[in-house]
């Protein structure tokens, strides 16, 4: 089976699915979650470069057409802290 492939709402690099993070509005309650749930995904790479563009730029809330909240930021940042240790 082919590997799927996204891409990078910040960086617009595209990479198997798996390599990148989900963030999703979920319909119908368009409420906005992390891996979970049907609707409207984008994918984030899991680096700290990618996270901040996407947070100044808010180029999540313009592909996911919703205002993301900041505990959803703050998720991803401890996200991606857990993924930096050795």
């Amino acid at each position: 089976m082919k590997p799927n492939y996204r891409r990078c709402v910040s960086c617009r690099q595209i990479l198997p699915k798996e390599q990148l993070w989900r963030i999703v509005r979920v319909h119908p309650s368009h409420s906005i979650v992390l891996d979970e749930g049907m609707g409207r995904s984008a994918y984030i790479c899991p680096q700290a470069d990618c996270l901040q563009q996407a947070r100044q730029k808010n180029r999540l809330g313009r592909s996911l057409k919703a205002k993301i909240p900041d505990q959803i930021y703050q998720s991803l940042q401890q996200k991606l802290k857990i993924n930096l240790e050795p």
